[in-house]
């Protein structure tokens, strides 16, 4: 029998209650889906957020190399006699 893999989040129930692991393998519904539901919306807005953050360093290194390739061309422009 192949064995299947072991996800982080198992491994976090099974830290949090092993008994809460135990019903999860035998497909037992948790009685905290609303909670958990709160759970997952907290864990996508905050996904949201980090790829949003990550976007705008992105951009704001862009528009530094941006402002460092212009000053670079009018530098050179005025030296060369333009």
């Amino acid at each position: 029998m192949p064995m299947r893999p072991i996800r982080v989040s198992e491994i976090n129930t099974y830290l949090y209650c092993a008994r809460a692991w135990g019903y999860a393998r035998k497909g037992e519904k948790s009685q905290n889906q609303k909670e958990m539901q709160a759970g997952t919306e907290f864990h996508r807005r905050h996904g949201r957020a980090v790829t949003t953050a990550f976007l705008l360093r992105a951009l704001g290194w862009g528009m530094v190399l941006l402002a460092l390739v212009l000053a670079a061309a009018w530098f050179a422009w005025h030296v060369s006699g333009g």
